[in-house]
């Protein structure tokens, strides 16, 4: 499934943001790609950013990853860099960006 997700990082914390995610942890990649996605990619306009992953199951996704300690570290990381923090939480259709037109 394509799930789109939209965050924002606060403006001073954008260089942080961006070396933090040069920096993503090996486990933490792992553990994603275990979990099942196979794409992951956030671009950044201003503050906004967009994700889209490419994952077999979204919510199975989340729940398996929700335990591990170095997610847990990760998503305390990114909570004091985000203005507005996706809580990955909700796993149905309003947890993403609704489709609006496709080619």
């Amino acid at each position: 499934m394509r799930v789109a997700l939209h965050t924002r990082v606060r403006a001073d914390r954008i260089d942080a943001y961006e070396a933090a995610h040069r920096e993503v942890p090996a486990e933490l990649t792992a553990a994603i790609r275990a979990a099942g996605a196979t794409e992951w990619t956030i671009w950044r306009s201003g503050t906004d950013l967009f994700h889209l992953l490419e994952v077999e199951d979204y919510p199975a996704m989340i729940a398996a990853l929700e335990e591990l300690p170095v997610n847990a570290a990760w998503q305390t990381r990114m909570a004091d860099l985000l203005e507005v923090v996706h809580d990955y939480s909700a796993g149905g259709a309003d947890a993403t960006l609704p489709v609006v037109w496709q080619l």
